[in-house]
């Protein structure tokens, strides 16, 4: 989650909640469920999922190349006692010249 600029008008972010705690659970809750069972091999049934979405998202400073853009999204889901979060990147989506980023240690994903 570099410093994506969004002051050029250029790309978009936005979120959708689903809170799920007894109530019927949508496909992607439900896709969210398998991927945090698989992944972890551990039962987990979620009761609010939160998906975020930067779309099309050029890097800081924007006014450099609006061209090159990335669109990622951050789930973050919880059971109520256990959190996790997801982080997906489009496939081929990360347009970023990392050499013309200001920072030079640029990693995808967190640590």
């Amino acid at each position: 989650w570099d410093n994506a600029d969004f002051s050029r008008g250029i790309g978009t972010t936005f979120y959708q909640e689903f809170p799920t705690l007894n109530t019927a659970k949508p496909p992607f809750v439900r896709d969210v469920e398998a991927k945090v069972r698989r992944y972890l091999r551990s039962s987990y049934s979620a009761a609010w999922t939160l998906k975020i979405t930067w779309e099309k998202a050029p890097a800081y400073a924007a006014r450099t190349d609006t061209r090159r853009t990335v669109t990622y999204q951050a789930i973050l889901t919880t059971d109520g006692f256990r959190s996790y979060v997801l982080i997906l990147y489009q496939e081929g989506g990360m347009q970023w010249d990392y050499t013309r980023l200001a920072a030079t240690n640029v990693l995808i994903g967190y640590t």
